[in-house]
Order: C-alpha cells, then sequence, then structure tokens
C-alpha cells in the first residue's frame, strides 16, 4: 500500500527548501528572467544544501540518501520558487545520476566527486531533438564504432548549458538500441548555439550540431554493459511533472492571494463564484497531479518499471501547469498580461512542458 505521509526526514528537507525557496528564489525570479541569467549565489547556496549532492553515494563525497520520493518533494518545492532556477540547482543531477545508475566503476571515479564537491557545478544531458515527433527512444543521432573510437553525427536541443563544466551527456542510437556518450564540451566537431526561447529566460538552453564528433569507447556509459534510457526517461519524467506541479502551485497562489486583496464593488473578487470556481478547480486538479507524481516516484523507489506511470503523471502535468498558469493571468485580469506581476512569467514557462524532455532528473 502506498502511504503518503513523509517520513520525518522528508518533512524537515520539505521545509528546509520551501523557506528557501520562498525566501532566496522566489525574490530573484523576476531579474533573472529579465536579464537572462542565473543568481550564481543562490545556486551556491543550494549547492550547501546538498539537494543533489545528498543523493550520492558516500564512497564519492554524497550523502548516500538518494529516493525519487524525496527528489519530488524537492523538485517541487524548488520550482514553487521558480522553474528556471530550480532546473539550474537540479543540472548537476543530469550527469550524476546516470552515472550511479549506469556508469563504470572508472567513470564512476572521474565524475561524481566533482558534483560533490565545494562548489557547485552545473551538468547537461542531450536527449531531445530538433525534429517535429522527437522521440527520446528512437534518437536520429548516431554512433558509429571506428576502431577504439566511437562517431556521433546529429543534433540535439533543449540542452542546460550552464557554464562551470566540462561534459555532457548525449543519447545516440546504436545497432542494439540507444546509448549515452560523456562528451567533452569542447570535442572537435560539436558545434553550440544559444537558444532563445519564450519561457526559461534565465535558464541558457543550447542547440548542439555533432558533426563526426569522436570520443574513445570508454566514454560509453557503462562500457559493455551500456546504459538503460527506459529508467532515465522514467525519472526525468517523474522530476519534470514534480517541477510542474509546484509551479502550478505557485500560480494558484499568487492568483489566490490577490483574489483575496483585490476588490470590486466593495467585496474581494474571490467571493465571486467565477473567480471562487476557478481557482477551486486549479487546486482540486494540482493536488490530483501531486499523486500521481508520488505513485510513480514511489514505485521508482521500490525498482519498479515505472515508465507508464512516470508518462501519465508528466502528461496529466502538462495540461494542468498550463491551464493554472492560464488561469492566474484571467484572475489577474489586465495585470496578470503585465511583467510587474508573476502570471505572465509562469505562463511563458508552462507552454514549454508540452516538449521538454530530460531536463531533471531525481
Amino acid at each position: 500500500m502506498i502511504d503518503f505521509e513523509p517520513t520525518e526526514e522528508q518533512a524537515l528537507i520539505v521545509d528546509t527548501v520551501r523557506q528557501f525557496a520562498a525566501h532566496e528564489i522566489r525574490p530573484r525570479a523576476r531579474e533573472a528572467d529579465e536579464t537572462g541569467s542565473l543568481p550564481k549565489d543562490v545556486l551556491e547556496q543550494a549547492h550547501e544544501l546538498g539537494l543533489v549532492a545528498n543523493a550520492l553515494p558516500e564512497a564519492f563525497g554524497g550523502g548516500g540518501e538518494r529516493s525519487a520520493v524525496s527528489g519530488s518533494l524537492i523538485a517541487e518545492e524548488l520550482a514553487f520558487g521558480d522553474l528556471s532556477i530550480a532546473l539550474a540547482i537540479l543540472s548537476p543531477a543530469l550527469v550524476a545520476f546516470p552515472v550511479v545508475d549506469f556508469g563504470s566503476d572508472a567513470q564512476r571515479k572521474e565524475l561524481l566527486p566533482r558534483y560533490a564537491a565545494a562548489s557547485f557545478r552545473p551538468g547537461a544531458l542531450a536527449v531531445t531533438e530538433p525534429h517535429f515527433g522527437s522521440d527520446p527512444f528512437r534518437p536520429r543521432t548516431t554512433a558509429r564504432r571506428e576502431g577504439s573510437d566511437y562517431v556521433l553525427d546529429g543534433a540535439k536541443c533543449q540542452v542546460p548549458w550552464q557554464d562551470g563544466d566540462d561534459v555532457l551527456l548525449v543519447s545516440a542510437a546504436e545497432p542494439g538500441g540507444p546509448q549515452l556518450f560523456v562528451v567533452p564540451r569542447a570535442a572537435a566537431g560539436l558545434k553550440v548555439e544559444r537558444e532563445r526561447n519564450m519561457g526559461l529566460q534565465a535558464l541558457p538552453t543550447a542547440e548542439l550540431r555533432l558533426e563526426g564528433v569522436r570520443v574513445p569507447a570508454s566514454a560509453r556509459l557503462g562500457g559493455e554493459a551500456g546504459s538503460d534510457l527506459r529508467a532515465l526517461i522514467a525519472r526525468g519524467r517523474v522530476a519534470l511533472a514534480a517541477t510542474g506541479v509546484g509551479m502550478a502551485r505557485a500560480a494558484f497562489e499568487v492568483a489566490r492571494d490577490y483574489a483575496k486583496e483585490r476588490q470590486t464593488f466593495g467585496a474581494p473578487i474571490a467571493t465571486r463564484q467565477a473567480i471562487a470556481f476557478k481557482l477551486s478547480d486549479m487546486a482540486i486538479e494540482i493536488d490530483g497531479a501531486r499523486l500521481l507524481v508520488w505513485e510513480a516516484a514511489w514505485r521508482l523507489d521500490r525498482g519498479e518499471d515505472a515508465l507508464r506511470e512516470a508518462t501519465l503523471a508528466y502528461e496529466q502535468v502538462k495540461r494542468i501547469a498550463l491551464e493554472v498558469a492560464d488561469g492566474a493571468v484571467q484572475v489577474f485580469g489586465g495585470h496578470g498580461y503585465t511583467r510587474e506581476y508573476l502570471p505572465e512569467l509562469q505562463l511563458r514557462n508552462a507552454r514549454g512542458y508540452a516538449s521538454f524532455e530530460a531536463l531533471a532528473l531525481v
């Protein structure tokens, strides 16, 4: 039976991250969006909290406390502050967690300590491709074996591209199925172009072109054993769904509080039936989506194949995040369309969930 009561440790984590999101992330959200840059001090503070490092094995400097449920709780609270900053804070997991799950001993020794070190270090995972119907399980990017090397050709998009690391993980098709490869950011043949998106203005993302990028056979994640992209995508969809719940909750609470304060004809607009019903529908949808996220995360922690549950949660959150953000704009009326208030920012970010993939992991 699923138990939805958080443990004492999880409750403490939620309270800590919630306060961090409210006092450190949310006040910086608008500035980060307007300037198109991440607050480095906030990233360092989040790193000091160990939000990713605590989930890494103790042997490599981490806390050894990895849990998909706990990771989902953290992702929701961070995105409650701001989606762009949340994804930036969680980005080390994009490299670290696949290496933990599938990496060879040599890869773990080389890569994991950097994400548990004293300073924040971002990560990047390239899965999504810039063509209609991009399917993470059937990448057009290819990996061709040539002697003791692999040669990668193809294109990727929506790749988080913060400064501070020198490698990324790239998915590519082999005859036996898709695999992940550790690729140096400075590799010959790798061309990087900064994207200009409707939302996620503070989080730098890039489109990559891989033209004959050559990496040694040892760069194949997991070596001969390889990696399981199906399991990775399941964890990515749970994480993204959790951030979507957090962002939707933020839009709902901002709209709710505004509706209680804004008065027309001598009464708060929250007392108007149309507004009250809209807010109640938002709250119901958010709670329902959260339960789907928790179920998928619970199955991951039990070692089960949770791709179905993760996909259902993510598909539901895609709809709810956009509907709630749009509803918040409507509650604000004309003010909701201005940059002075958060709903327009949240609506732009929510629009991206239709195409997000592998921007976070639990």
